[in-house]
């Protein structure tokens, strides 16, 4: 079957290479963040008796007789400082309203300035906190079509199906827009949420992509089969496309879908993408991993550390390429000719830590279906082998062992069973 399987994807990305385009959507070019630093975030206390949402809440406000107040004090913030207020949303998990402000156009050509009026702004005693908005990319290959894929094969994920298939297990995506029509995606969308103001929710190349790795559906006939074929996927769009680059987000429009997804019981967020540390999503991840949440972060190879989230305390980090890895607390999973969905019901193939981190995020669902709400215990059994060296010549204890670390998990043997030289390490950072 995996066979048939992959020659079957071979086929579709050698029909299909020549004539895909990307889906650019129909986003605005004013999106949020576009040029910065023209954009600040200006946090101020919101008190624990605003938020009391009802079963649709999806973080707007309802009934809340302080927030004219706290509007006013925000427009006079901005008038004072020669800003426009051009946003807000309430970040309920932080006890803060979140208000954006544009940089007017001669501030915006000095990083000083602009570093000067957020130091002005942050010793007002009316203010939480005030931090430039951030833009943060998708970790993706600029040219990620190739003739053949490792796939399931290296994972054994036919094996590891009849224990797990992830099932119920919900997922957030945080990124571009999901194709949740698409044949290998249909009834797999558990909910969708655009939090990119003023644009409709489209679908795109690279929240598509990350969706099939993870999920897409199993035993349909058509495509692939995802790493968690029955988890439940929270398709919120915190990122956009523009032609020839990779997907865009920035710290408003993630803090929203980071919000959002723990207020809604996310059990997994998966953040395939890289950028700045960020005050606003250091302190919402601390309060995803606080509630047990697993968030996930693809490292960025050109950047020391990794970036963030990927380097953050408590994230699991994922690359695809152990030579590059930052530290040895990396795990690396497949990222190279990997077949996935993509936008108009077609399938390409992908590179990049965006899709190492679906992986990750597809097997950890699998992992949570054998011990639901076990987060500490699950991350601790993960089993790794030996990769490729670094430049000191140390060996990267990092590759994962799916099958030994499903198998400790399933309490018994699934594939190969041949994990007798791999490392058992306790991946808590």
């Amino acid at each position: 079957m995996i066979k048939f399987w992959a020659f079957w994807v071979f086929a579709v990305h050698v029909a299909i290479s020549a004539c895909y385009a990307a889906d650019t959507g129909a986003a605005s070019a004013e999106r949020p963040g576009q040029g910065a630093p023209a954009q600040i975030l200006v946090m101020l206390h919101l008190p624990a008796p605003h938020f009391r949402p009802d079963n649709s809440y999806s973080g707007r406000y309802t009934d809340d007789s302080g927030r004219s107040a706290r509007r006013r004090i925000a427009e006079d913030l901005a008038r004072v400082h020669g800003l426009t207020l051009v946003g807000d949303w309430p970040m309920a998990m932080l006890g803060v309203d979140c208000y954006v402000m544009a940089v007017p156009a001669p501030a915006r050509a000095s990083r000083e300035s602009v570093a000067q009026i957020v130091d002005t702004l942050t010793k007002d005693a009316r203010v939480e906190w005030v931090q430039e908005m951030g833009v943060f990319h998708a970790q993706q290959s600029s040219d990620p079509l190739y003739p053949v894929q490792p796939g399931g094969k290296a994972w054994h994920l036919a094996e590891i199906h009849s224990v797990s298939t992830g099932r119920n297990i919900r997922v957030a995506v945080i990124d571009s827009g999901i194709e949740d029509t698409h044949p290998d995606l249909q009834g797999q969308v558990q909910l969708k949420e655009n939090f990119i103001d003023g644009n409709p929710y489209v679908p795109e190349s690279h929240g598509t992509a990350v969706a099939g790795i993870i999920a897409a559906r199993a035993g349909n006939g058509v495509g692939i089969a995802g790493v968690a074929p029955d988890a439940k996927l929270m398709a919120l769009r915190a990122c956009w496309e523009n032609p020839g680059k990779t997907a865009e987000c920035n710290s408003f429009t993630l803090g929203k879908a980071l919000n959002f997804a723990i207020l809604h019981n996310a059990q997994i967020i998966n953040l395939s993408l890289s950028g700045p540390p960020d005050r606003l999503l250091q302190r919402l991840v601390d309060a995803a991993l606080s509630r047990g949440i697993i968030v996930i972060g693809a490292v960025d190879p050109h950047v020391k550390g990794g970036g963030f989230p990927a380097s953050y305390p408590g994230v699991v980090a994922v690359s695809d390429d152990a030579a590059k890895a930052a530290t040895a607390q990396v795990l690396i999973a497949p990222g190279r000719d990997i077949p996935t969905t993509v936008p108009g019901a077609k399938w390409r193939f992908v590179s990049g830590p965006s899709y190492a981190a679906a992986h990750v995020s597809g097997m950890m669902a699998l992992l949570l279906e054998l011990h639901p709400g076990r987060t500490s215990h699950i991350r601790e059994g993960i089993v790794l082998t030996a990769a490729d060296g670094n430049d000191s010549g140390a060996a990267l204890l990092s590759s994962i062992d799916v099958c030994a670390t499903v198998a400790n998990q399933a309490g018994k043997c699934l594939c190969l069973c041949s994990s007798a030289h791999a490392l058992k390490v306790n991946h808590n950072p």
